[in-house]
């Protein structure tokens, strides 16, 4: 039966959820949409209103050509957003993204906000007036006419030169500076426009419709972090609207940094350390205010040392700055790296979700001090949760559910339903009811099946060779069987620290499973959801440990019968990547290789990363040049796909261009007398880390499905016309 799968087009096309929000009486929630546009070069977004009952189908809001996102309620329901739109006198290509909002009656979309150069987010408070939104903002700008004419005077001027005076420079894919983000205070009551008439079904119309209000009904700004510099991270607004917290990067010596908490009062401006490790100390983030506003969560991650994996805890802080320096932990003696997700409405507990054994399932984790692990209650199983907001009555959490069964889907989880005298724990069995609501899009049907592996191994870290159970996903075409066995791709994931655990439309092993691989999505040494201990088994030894449990887990499923293990390959991006490249300098079991965006030399990558001040508590240079991929090129002998893109920062296509002429200078398998190789080395000028245009993604599977398939199969496959 064909599937999306089956198609790229097909894939491609298929919509996808990204975020909710929940209206502060509990009467709306909003999804947003990313859906491909019409040249089928990019997606645009869109919000959608889903019934909360479960029956309706969800209603479309949105129609903006350029998408609209940040969506956020007021405290009187009416709907924000953040959106590009061409206005009169302005053009699609000029227009800046501001603050947009949909009346809670019905009625057309009107600007908010505005500021000079656009704003990328907005806030607000769910029980008073309060709005905020983030922007970003020249160093030298004291106003926003200033920053209107230095802006126009570097685009007239055609400067785009930065004077950097700090690390870093530049962020996964772009350049960082002149500008950077600020938080400003919306002022004045958002207020309806003058004579505005509620549209028939209460839909916003498209863009050509929308009805621009005059100056009188937009709202000006007041800059609340004038001397923010790059310091402004992360932001939650409390209910009542009187103070923010936010992550403040605190510049040291030698490049580094570190990340604290500050409260930000609105009325005044004026912040308060809530925590602040000191020099060399450890990291803040992710804050969330509780609902009295007395307690602000976040997560705590000590700084690593290449000896030293990090240690990720929950904690609290008093949200009036009377703890100075730091919070203290939940649950300390719970070994789960968690996140805050929402607050129940009285404050009692923190809904956070965690990795667990290959899902990221929520939790229920009580604020008293001296609770333990034996408190926390598990309440959903299968699946990877995010985007979870909670009801006002604390009756159910809403959220996007996800795992390698289906992409991203709403659901209503019944808080009810947890029994109150429940034991919890990490491995307490789920017993909250989770029901699924009608989204704009349905499950795509799958290829095939997916299935839990796993097999055990001797931990070469430990002297008395403790043996650990290494798990991961197997997902197999339905034709797979012992008459006809399916060859193998062993698809390593990146991070490191991370897990195969929710679903993937960049890594999507469906589209393999479509063309009869079985796919093995394991989570070795350094992989999230098992435990601290886990990670650190390969902590500055990412070749060994890591290395190890690939290959016996890969052992494990090619001796299945639905298994060929005749016909293999290993493939993987980022960290995956340099785990690819690191198999083929130690083993040639594998017909073929493909790394995507991965690190080959890890003496150059250090300083060249994005973020070089991390790479120095990831490993000593002694270790790096243990670890490092390269120094065994002469023992590859295995065909590569290298792929990389070159506005990726975090691995810069110097890795990519290295690797790309050692394999073909110094490899076991080197380029011929007449210049021929096996190798091929897929380059895109104008992609990042993640190739995320999708002719691009398309151009990306075409080419691996046809690497594949010759060095694999055995097979001919054209490659995509637009190559060339």
């Amino acid at each position: 039966m064909a599937t999306p799968f089956h198609d790229l087009d097909d894939y491609i096309a298929i919509p996808r959820l990204t975020s909710l929000a929940l209206a502060p009486d509990g009467s709306r929630l909003v999804a947003t949409q990313q859906a491909l546009d019409a040249k089928r070069t990019g997606y645009v977004t869109s919000l959608w209103e889903i019934a909360l009952d479960g029956e309706q189908p969800a209603r479309r809001l949105t129609r903006g050509a350029k998408g609209e996102s940040g969506a956020a309620f007021t405290a009187t329901g009416d709907l924000l957003f953040v959106a590009r739109r061409a206005e009169p006198g302005t053009s699609e290509a000029d227009a800046k993204a501001c603050v947009w909002r949909l009346p809670a009656g019905g009625g057309e979309a009107h600007v908010l906000v505005r500021r000079p150069a656009g704003v990328s987010g907005v806030l607000a408070a769910s029980a008073a007036e309060t709005v905020l939104a983030v922007a970003d903002t020249l160093p030298s700008a004291t106003d926003e006419a200033s920053e209107r004419d230095l802006r126009t005077s570097r685009k007239d001027a055609k400067v785009a030169a930065i004077l950097h005076s700090g690390y870093p420079v530049r962020y996964w894919d772009h350049d960082l500076g002149p500008g950077a983000p600020r938080l400003f205070a919306v002022e004045g009551a958002p207020l309806p426009p003058k004579g505005e008439q509620p549209a028939p079904d209460g839909e916003a119309p498209a863009p050509a419709d929308v009805t621009v209000p005059g100056p009188d009904d937009e709202r000006g700004t007041r800059d609340l972090t004038p001397d923010a510099g790059r310091a402004l991270g992360d932001v939650d607004l409390a209910a009542d609207g009187s103070f923010a917290v936010a992550q403040w990067t605190v510049p040291e010596e030698r490049g580094a940094s570190r990340s604290t908490l500050v409260r930000i009062d609105v009325a005044t401006g004026e912040r308060t350390v809530l925590v602040d490790d000191g020099v060399g100390g450890g990291d803040a983030g992710h804050p969330l205010i509780s609902p009295d506003g007395a307690w602000v969560a976040y997560v705590h991650d000590t700084r690593t040392t290449p000896t030293e994996a990090p240690r990720v805890t929950l904690r609290v802080v008093a949200s009036d700055g009377e703890n100075g320096t730091g919070g203290r932990t939940l649950v300390p003696d719970w070994d789960r790296w968690a996140t805050p997700a929402a607050w129940l409405p009285d404050s009692s507990a923190l809904l956070v979700v965690a990795d667990e054994t290959g899902h990221a399932p929520l939790f229920r984790v009580p604020l008293r001090e001296g609770a333990s692990a034996a408190d926390v209650v598990r309440l959903t199983g299968e699946g990877a949760y995010s985007s979870v907001v909670v009801t006002p009555d604390g009756e159910a959490a809403l959220a996007l559910r996800a795992s390698y069964r289906f992409p991203a889907e709403v659901v209503r989880v019944d808080l009810g339903s947890v029994g109150n005298g429940s034991d919890g724990g990490a491995d307490a069995e789920a017993d909250a009811a989770v029901t699924p609501l009608r989204g704009p899009v349905e499950r795509p049907t799958l290829p095939g099946r997916l299935e839990d592996v796993a097999t055990t191994v001797s931990d070469p870290t430990d002297p008395a060779g403790t043996e650990v159970t290494v798990r991961g996903y197997l997902a197999l075409p339905e034709s797979a069987s012992s008459d006809a066995p399916a060859p193998l791709l062993l698809w390593i994931h990146g991070g490191p620290l991370g897990s195969w655990n929710a679903w993937s439309w960049r890594w999507n092993p469906w589209l393999l499973v479509a063309q009869g691989y079985a796919v093995l999505l394991p989570d070795p040494a350094l992989s999230t959801g098992y435990g601290r201990d886990f990670v650190q088994r390969g902590w500055g030894a990412w070749g060994e440990a890591p290395y190890t449990d690939l290959m016996a887990i890969t052992d494990a499923v090619e001796r299945r019968a639905d298994v060929d293990e005749t016909r293999t390959a290993a493939m993987g991006g980022s960290f995956g990547g340099y785990m690819a490249n690191w198999v083929a300098g130690h083993t040639d079991r594998f017909a073929a290789i493909v790394t995507h965006a991965s690190l080959w030399a890890l003496d150059q990558f250090g300083p060249t990363t994005d973020a070089a001040f991390y790479w120095l508590g990831e490993m000593t240079p002694e270790m790096a040049e243990k670890n490092s991929p390269h120094r065994f090129v002469a023992d590859i002998r295995t065909p590569m796909l290298v792929i990389h893109g070159d506005k990726d920062y975090r691995v810069p296509i110097g890795e990519g261009l290295r690797l790309w002429y050692e394999l073909l200078a110094s490899s076991g398998l080197p380029a011929g007398p007449d210049g021929t190789t096996p190798h091929r080395f897929l380059y895109f000028p104008d992609e990042n880390h993640w190739i995320l245009t999708p002719q691009h993604a398309k151009v990306w599977y075409e080419v691996v499905e046809a690497f594949l398939a010759e060095h694999v199969l055995g097979q001919t496959r054209a490659l995509p016309d637009v190559l060339g």
